[in-house]
């Protein structure tokens, strides 16, 4: 307490007593006890309102203990299992928690993982992919700026994810717990196998085959592709201790149309533990035709470049350029990209009057605006000759297309004149522009529709920046490929809009996801938040049916049907409201990546325990692992002075107390007869 405090306390406390004699004593002729019981109940009752005026804060100091976190992460896949190690994991983990030197030196936490990670402390390993970078990426969030040991109790075979080896912060030891048999088997193995998935028709498609060996002795094997009962190729590979690994490059045949089911498989003549890992089975869908997209200009710009290769991403997609006066070139093009048109794209226009094919015109410093307000009305523009960079805003309610915010607003700034646009007639703007942050409410990426001819509009050069910082956000250029592919897909289709529009895979791999979007229209080709999907799916051989609801989204809908089995099926999507379905059918791959493995990856996981300065350790060795982190001095117990502070007001029985001091005083002195 503070001195002014103590003052006020002893000032109280004179204050008190002056009080209650004053009442009793100071003319009272009668001092009986019960005069004296009387004023000792007013001097308590005084001085304990003083008090609570007053106000003293109370200090109360006791010692916190903190002890150095342990996380225990077990590995939850089903790998586990298929190396029979899942009660080994069990027994180790139980063995460590339950230790009690562990549990007096260590705050114990325990989490599993396996595709995603969390805090556990009971393990099924049904888990169907391994990502150990997940353990790293949650534990740093977890037990920021602490030192900590962690205990991985795993067999290291990763299938999803980042490289764990370096994942993990280098300053917190990491002490691998090994599962799984470690005795070298013959095995054989498709390590990976490499496929597009569309291939054209009459062509051939390459297929990259990864081979991968584990034994002491020369082995021969066979490879084969078969489609049904027909072997499609046959190779002959050798291995031997020093050659474990090898590389097949093949050309199959697309004579057929449609979704081909492929079937690849390795083969001995000795036995092997792990014959699941000798087969992989993979689809392509053969199409017929591919369309051209004609990339007008007269410039050269890094934007052409970065165009070109979005599209082509999409096999379907060829991508042609052409300059202005090349008008023979142009009869088999499905989409028009007109770069920064002049004067010199006065016959381009004229002859697209006549043939009508859906353009992308894009815009810049070189664009004559004047002459590209003569040759279309949709958007207007009054443009200067200073330049300007337009900044993008992404508009939610655009319905075109289903289209996701890819991080535009993180985009750098496209280049064009300065100006005013304005648009005319129907007019779906995906993307507005902005200069520094303040709306134009011009558009800078637009659609529009008239009598059947698609046209869009991007305003301003420079986009080839957005793909690399796309690349900069999401480590791949996916996410913006997707993007450009989607604008050329509402360009390249002609045919006139569906209300109800599906979109979904011809095939998936068991264990990935699984994932039907669909989108519903009104008759304003609006749309409809209101709609009511539903998918029926139906397994085309057992003929067993699942009804699912489509959850809405971002101007979408869609059905997550994860944990199908293998096989074929068909499937509907209606919406409730209008009766209106789509109906087409899919194919799931049996393939179970989490049971390619015959051994655990033990030298990863050493690699990860010399990264951090920690040491793996084999299921054998955990009193050596409990040895090892009890008598490790660097993690020790801090122990804290924690000062608690209390006012005074806060007593609730100091009131309560003073209540009843009051209550027992009238009462004494109504039954003397003192009132």
């Amino acid at each position: 307490m503070t001195t002014n405090t103590i003052l006020l306390l002893l000032l109280s406390l004179v204050i008190a007593v002056g009080l209650s004699y004053f009442q009793y004593f100071f003319k009272a002729k009668n001092k009986s006890n019960v005069i004296w019981f009387l004023a000792f109940l007013r001097f308590l009752a005084i001085f304990g309102l003083l008090l609570l005026l007053i106000n003293p804060i109370m200090t109360k100091n006791s010692l916190e203990i903190t002890k150095t976190p342990l996380a225990i992460a077990v590995d939850n896949s089903s790998s586990i299992v298929a190396l029979k190690s899942d009660q080994n994991a069990v027994e180790l983990y139980k063995t460590l928690i339950s230790n009690p030197a562990l549990q007096e030196k260590f705050e114990i936490q325990s989490y599993q993982f396996d595709a995603d990670f969390k805090p556990s402390d009971t393990f099924d390993f049904k888990g169907k992919q391994t990502n150990l970078d997940e353990v790293a990426k949650n534990l740093k969030s977890i037990n920021k700026n602490l030192i900590f040991p962690t205990v991985v109790i795993t067999d290291g075979n990763q299938t999803t994810g980042n490289d764990y080896v370096y994942r993990f912060d280098p300053v917190n030891k990491v002490y691998p717990l090994v599962v799984g048999d470690t005795t070298t088997f013959l095995d054989l193995k498709i390590n990976q196998l490499n496929v597009n998935k569309y291939a054209f028709h009459k062509n051939k498609f390459p297929v990259e085959v990864f081979l991968q060996y584990a034994g002491d002795k020369n082995i021969n094997a066979d490879f084969t592709i078969s489609q049904g009962n027909s072997v499609v190729v046959k190779e002959k590979v050798s291995f031997s201790p020093s050659k474990k690994t090898a590389t097949l490059n093949l050309l199959l045949p697309a004579d057929k149309v449609g979704l081909q089911i492929f079937k690849a498989t390795i083969s001995s003549n000795t036995k092997e533990k792990n014959s699941y890992n000798n087969i992989k089975n993979f689809a392509v869908e053969i199409i017929d035709q591919k369309s051209t997209i004609a990339i007008v200009s007269a410039i050269n710009h890094p934007d052409i470049a970065a165009l070109k290769r979005s599209i082509e991403v999409n096999a379907q997609r060829k991508v042609i350029l052409v300059k202005p006066n090349e008008i023979n070139l142009l009869q088999e093009a499905s989409v028009l990209v007109l770069y920064q048109p002049t004067t010199a794209f006065k016959a381009i226009f004229d002859n697209n009057k006549l043939a009508g094919t859906n353009t992308f015109i894009i815009t810049g410093n070189n664009t004559d605006f004047n002459f590209l307000n003569q040759q279309q009305n949709i958007l207007v523009f009054k443009m200067s000759n200073q330049r300007e960079d337009y900044l993008n805003e992404f508009q939610s309610q655009f319905n075109l297309f289903a289209i996701e915010n890819i991080g535009f607003e993180n985009f750098p700034p496209l280049q064009n004149p300065f100006g005013t646009i304005t648009t005319n007639g129907n007019v779906s703007v995906l993307l507005s522009s902005k200069i520094r942050n303040v709306s134009t409410n011009a558009p800078l990426l637009a659609f529009t529709e008239n009598q059947g001819k698609r046209t869009a509009f991007l305003l301003g050069e420079n986009s080839w920046k957005w793909r690399l910082q796309s690349h900069i956000d999401n480590q791949s250029f996916e996410k913006y490929d997707v993007f450009i592919d989607k604008i050329i897909q509402y360009l390249a289709t002609s045919t006139s809009r569906k209300s109800l529009v599906v979109t979904h895979e011809s095939f998936y791999n068991s264990g990935e996801a699984i994932v039907i979007n669909a989108q519903y229209f009104n008759k304003n080709y609006e749309f409809d938040e209101k709609a009511r999907l539903t998918i029926t799916v139906t397994n085309a051989e057992t003929k067993q049916a699942k009804n699912y609801d489509l959850l809405k989204g971002n101007n979408s809908f869609s059905a997550n049907l994860d944990g199908l089995a293998a096989g074929k099926y068909n499937f509907t999507v209606k919406e409730l409201n209008s009766n209106t379905s789509y109906s087409s059918h899919f194919e799931i791959l049996d393939f179970d990546i989490e049971k390619q493995f015959v051994n655990p990856d033990v030298t990863k996981l050493k690699q990860l325990a010399l990264q951090t300065n920690g040491k793996a350790f084999f299921q054998n060795q955990v009193d050596d692992l409990i040895k090892t982190l009890i008598e490790n001095k660097d993690y020790k117990s801090i122990e804290k002075n924690v000062a608690t502070k209390t006012p005074l007001i806060d007593w609730v029985w100091l009131l309560i107390l003073i209540a009843l001091v009051l209550t027992a005083e009238w009462f004494i002195r109504k039954y003397n007869g003192l009132l």
